[in-house]
């Protein structure tokens, strides 16, 4: 079973924009909830991302990943996959 890819982002947002490029590229299905100026939905975000108000957020199985330098990174060390083989 996929890996349950959850991203919050903004619209124009080249973060965002990056971090769904690589989901892509991966061959990754994703839920994307795009937040552009809904700050109710960024309080949510911002609760469940341990306080992090910025944008993308990243979950994978309710896996708080972070933003698109920490999914990059993950990318680089080689770990991404694994989480993403990670089914629920």
């Amino acid at each position: 079973m996929a890996a349950n890819v959850e991203i919050y982002t903004w619209s124009t947002c080249p973060f965002c924009i990056r971090a769904k490029s690589l989901l892509k590229k991966k061959g990754v299905d994703f839920t994307e909830y795009c937040i552009d100026g809904d700050e109710a939905e960024r309080a949510k975000m911002s609760e469940r991302a341990n306080g992090r108000r910025s944008l993308p957020q990243i979950f994978i199985n309710d896996y708080h990943v972070g933003g698109c330098d920490d999914m990059h990174a993950l990318e680089s060390q080689g770990k991404l996959d694994e989480l993403l083989a990670s089914g629920a």
